[in-house]
């Protein structure tokens, strides 16, 4: 068969509305309960996220408290500073970078919240920074990210990309109507989305206790084929290694609270002995309990006083 040739096409121009043109710092710190940072202001952009706890910020002539979900930016050149709030230990998320497009007017003197949407895209960022880095993303004063020797391919583009779409999510979704907010394409992905938001409130109202598959089901009225598949796509991994992942987080933010011992802490957060909290603890983290309070501890102090 002959082939033809049909030349009538014509292309359009694909216009950016947002360009990241520089990456400087991709961090994502679990701070101490009495962390402060002195503070800087520099010529690019950056954005504070709170991913748990509460932390003061100064931005500018602002004094600011922010929680859980909110997030801040600083426009370039704006003198800006985090502190704890001396209560609740915080995690985290600080990104800096470049970006001259207009549309980025929309942030200066903003706090805004994230929802599920948001939280997926700076989740993606910080798993391909881990990736694209060899250098680690807890360092409040570290100045230049260096380059891993093989990273996976693409890993640069997917983070400004996933950056990008971050910051237009943002935009969008602060700036649509009610009546344009999209919804849940299929009763599918309506039903799996409150079934696992469902069990995320469960997980969350028994996280000082310790609890069994079995229980999860019992209690929510689901199989658990259906549970296991749910958090393996959404996750990567079945429910009961991501709740202990949240047992240990949550350890985690109570040694930083600095008000509590190893003993006490096991005991809050309903391990049998305090010698089963630490080896569950070394288990997720690689570090006993010991050993991850003075890894933080010296990560808040400045270089220079560093030993």
């Amino acid at each position: 068969m002959e082939s033809k040739i049909v030349d009538n096409y014509e292309s359009v121009t694909l216009h950016q509305s947002l360009l990241i043109s520089k990456l400087f710092t991709v961090h994502y710190f679990e701070y101490m309960n009495d962390f402060s940072f002195p503070g800087e202001a520099h010529n690019f952009w950056e954005f504070l996220c709170v991913d748990k706890g509460e932390v003061d910020v100064v931005a500018g002539s602002r004094s600011l408290s922010l929680k859980k979900d909110e997030i801040i930016f600083h426009k370039p050149n704006e003198f800006h500073t985090v502190r704890s709030n001396g209560r609740v230990a915080p995690n985290v998320v600080v990104i800096s970078f470049e970006c001259t497009s207009p549309s980025m007017d929309f942030f200066k003197d903003r706090i805004l919240t994230i929802g599920e949407a948001e939280r997926s895209l700076i989740a993606q960022i910080i798993m391909e920074a881990r990736q694209l880095f060899s250098c680690p993303l807890d360092d409040p004063y570290l100045k230049k990210m260096e380059f891993a020797e093989n990273p996976p391919f693409g890993c640069s583009q997917m983070i400004q990309l996933h950056l990008e779409q971050l910051l237009i999510q943002l935009i969008r979704r602060h700036t649509a109507s009610r009546q344009e907010k999209k919804q849940p394409s299929t009763l599918k992905q309506k039903s799996d989305g409150d079934l696992y938001e469902r069990i995320m409130n469960y997980l969350d109202q028994n996280l000082y206790t310790q609890i069994t598959i079995e229980q999860i089901c019992k209690d929510n009225l689901v199989g658990r084929s259906q549970l296991q598949k749910l958090f393996r796509e959404r996750n990567g991994c079945g429910i009961i290694d991501y709740f202990s992942h949240m047992k240990i987080d949550a350890a985690k933010q109570l040694i930083r609270n600095q008000s509590l011992n190893f003993t006490q802490i096991a005991d809050t957060m309903g391990y049998t002995s305090v010698h089963y909290f630490s080896r569950q603890f070394k288990k997720v983290t690689g570090m006993t309990p010991s050993e991850y309070s003075s890894s933080i501890k010296k990560l808040s102090e400045e270089p220079q006083f560093r030993r």
